[in-house]
């Protein structure tokens, strides 16, 4: 039991006989996770903080970010999906060398959720939009989506490699902030997934 909200350790019977990492509190580390190397989820927290995620200001937030092209290796591309209950998605599929995609999926503390939320809000990317952005061509194809309160807003545009592309967009200062706010997500994601995966995420 955790004495900073008493929250209660529980494990749910799986039939995995993989390696479990979990952390003895989902206040001992900011970015928790629970979950074994093949993605059955087998110990959660039953606290007011993780099961109170699905009402209030947590249930109106939703994230999917995505990056890929098409080449000689394939469909190369990076995906993960946070939802609002705390479930992540990841998948990385690069075809460079015959690698493997990676697939992980896991659940999240609260504390991650609202930090995400915190990268999102500060950003300001919801009083963005795409209409003077690149199109997705040859080079490649992001997506943004993003559910926060009442504000949605679903983002497309072309892969974009530094700075000096976003200088040469119609809208700088919109690509900027998206540029900017995806390399927050993949620093995020990519600290998440591996240190809890112990993989290299890339």
């Amino acid at each position: 039991m955790c004495n900073q909200c008493g929250c209660v350790y529980a494990r749910v019977p799986t039939v995995t006989k993989e390696r479990k990492l979990v952390f003895a509190s989902p206040h001992s580390f900011q970015y928790s996770l629970v979950f074994t190397d093949r993605l059955h989820l087998v110990d959660f927290f039953v606290c007011a903080g993780y099961r109170t995620m699905t009402s209030g200001e947590e249930e109106d937030f939703y994230l999917r970010y995505y990056v890929g092209h098409k080449g000689k290796f394939g469909h190369e591309f990076l995906e993960f999906e946070f939802r609002p209950e705390g479930r992540l998605r990841y998948a990385n599929n690069s075809n460079y060398k015959n690698d493997t995609m990676i697939r992980k999926e896991a659940y999240v503390s609260q504390a991650v959720m609202k930090e995400l939320r915190r990268i999102v809000e500060e950003s300001e990317i919801i009083k963005e939009d795409d209409n003077n952005w690149p199109a997705p061509d040859r080079v490649g194809r992001q997506e943004l989506e993003i559910v926060l309160g009442k504000d949605h807003i679903s983002f497309t545009t072309s892969k974009i490699g530094s700075m000096a592309d976003v200088q040469r967009s119609k809208d700088q200062d919109g690509l900027r902030v998206f540029y900017y706010l995806v390399q927050d997500l993949k620093c995020f994601i990519f600290s998440l997934i591996g240190l809890h995966f112990r993989i290299k995420p890339v």
